[in-house]
């Protein structure tokens, strides 16, 4: 069992056991996630080709789980990260993503649609997409005046299309289709 007194450190996540749960840190709080189900992953895998095709060379998006540094106090891992190559570290992306992607759990809906949402935002992260596969729907939300809004939204066979942080197009029902 993990023990401790005071708010949780960057270097104190490190130091937790490999278990197969994901560990994140919210202003020194301890958050643990089980493993996904298929239909999460088969959303993130198809979210992260869209994304990929379209990203600029300065950039990488890589699937979680990617640790993105913050804080010392604040770690989180999203299901599909963005950032600048430059803030890459052989650990983790130490800084603010270009953009955040969040799939929807069951147990996690809070966490990515509330918690998640306003610590990256408060960081300054321009462009944060939450995917709810049980509806199916895409939230693309950006950063103004240091809080979101939304920049387009779409719901089963809608087509949304973005041009920041760069070109791309999603349907939600493609997204989590078995074909």
């Amino acid at each position: 069992m993990f023990r401790h007194r005071e708010p949780l450190t960057r270097s104190d996540l490190e130091s937790i056991t490999d278990d197969a749960h994901r560990y994140e840190l919210v202003d020194g709080v301890l958050l643990m996630s089980p493993s996904p189900r298929p239909l999460h992953q088969r959303v993130v895998t198809r979210v992260l080709a869209a994304v990929v095709k379209e990203c600029p060379r300065d950039c990488e998006a890589l699937p979680a789980p990617v640790d993105v540094v913050l804080a010392e106090d604040t770690v989180l891992i999203p299901d599909v990260v963005v950032g600048r190559r430059a803030d890459y570290t052989e650990r983790a992306l130490v800084g603010v993503p270009v953009l955040s992607v969040e799939v929807i759990s069951p147990s996690s809906r809070l966490i990515d649609t509330k918690l998640k949402r306003a610590k990256l935002a408060e960081a300054g992260c321009p462009h944060y997409w939450i995917v709810d596969p049980y509806v199916p729907s895409v939230l693309c939300l950006s950063l103004a005046d240091g809080e979101y809004v939304v920049a387009a939204e779409a719901k089963y066979d809608s087509t949304v299309t973005l041009e920041l942080p760069f070109p791309v197009s999603l349907v939600p029902e493609d997204l989590v289709s078995d074909y």
